[in-house]
C-alpha cells in the first residue's frame, strides 16, 4: 500500500453556494489529505469569505487547508498552510508573517536546484508539474520552466525525506507511475470537479491507485 494520499486544488474561479456541496462530497469520499484553495482572479474579500467555509468543512473532514500564493491572507484566516509560485513571495518572508507552525509549500516545476533550494529555505514540501498536459497553467509558464519526467520524483525521494507533490493534468489514469515514484501527493484539479460521475467517485477513483 502506498503512501500517497490526494492533494485536492479549487478551480481557478467558483460560485461558493454550489462548490461547498462539491467539496463536502470529495473529502466525505475519504483520501483528501490537503485542499489549496486557488481562486485566481477572486478579491481579499470573496478569498477571505471562501477560506472561512471550507475550512469549516477542512475541520470536519480532517483535511489540511492550504492557500495559494497569500501568506498575509492565510494568517487572517487560520490556513494550515500556504503554497508559493517562483515568483510569489521568497520563503523565508512568509515564514516569518506565518510562524513555524504553518505548512510552505514550494511550485518547483522542473529543477532540482529549485527544490534544493526551497527546502534549504525551509519548505515544508515541494511541487513538481506539470507532468501531464494541463489547463491551470499557461503554455508560455510551461515552456519558461519545462516539463518534468518520473525520474525527478524518483531522484527526490530517494534524496530527501521531504514531502513532494505531483501535479499537472493528473488523472486517476495517469497517476500511478507518479505513486510508484515516491510522491507523497498527488494534486488534482479538474479530473475531480469535472469528473462525470462527481467529485467524491473521483476521489475514489484516484484512492484506488493509491
Amino acid at each position: 500500500m502506498s503512501a500517497c494520499s490526494l492533494y485536492l486544488v479549487s478551480p481557478p474561479a467558483v460560485t461558493l453556494s454550489a462548490f461547498l456541496p462539491q467539496v463536502e462530497e470529495a473529502f466525505a469520499a475519504g483520501g483528501v489529505k490537503a485542499f489549496q484553495l486557488r481562486l485566481k482572479e477572486a478579491s481579499d474579500t470573496e478569498i477571505l469569505v471562501s477560506a472561512r467555509e471550507i475550512i469549516t468543512l477542512c475541520r470536519k473532514y480532517d483535511v489540511a487547508f492550504i492557500l495559494n500564493d497569500r501568506p498575509e491572507l492565510a494568517l487572517q484566516c487560520a490556513a494550515d498552510g500556504v503554497h508559493l509560485g517562483q515568483e510569489d513571495m521568497p520563503v523565508t518572508e512568509a515564514r516569518n508573517i506565518l510562524g513555524d507552525g504553518v505548512v510552505i509549500g514550494v511550485t518547483c516545476h522542473a529543477s532540482r536546484d529549485l527544490a534544493i533550494d526551497a527546502g534549504d529555505a525551509g519548505a515544508d514540501y515541494v511541487a513538481f508539474g506539470a507532468f501531464y498536459p494541463t489547463t491551470s497553467k499557461p503554455k508560455e509558464k510551461m515552456e519558461k520552466w519545462g516539463v518534468p519526467t518520473v525520474d525527478i520524483v524518483k531522484w527526490w525521494s530517494t534524496y530527501t525525506t521531504l514531502p513532494c507533490v505531483a501535479i499537472g493534468g493528473m488523472t486517476p489514469e495517469n497517476c500511478a507511475p507518479l505513486v510508484s515514484a515516491g510522491a507523497d501527493f498527488i494534486a488534482a484539479i479538474t479530473s475531480v470537479w469535472n469528473y462525470p460521475q462527481g467529485p467524491g467517485a473521483a476521489v475514489k477513483a484516484f484512492t484506488e491507485k493509491f
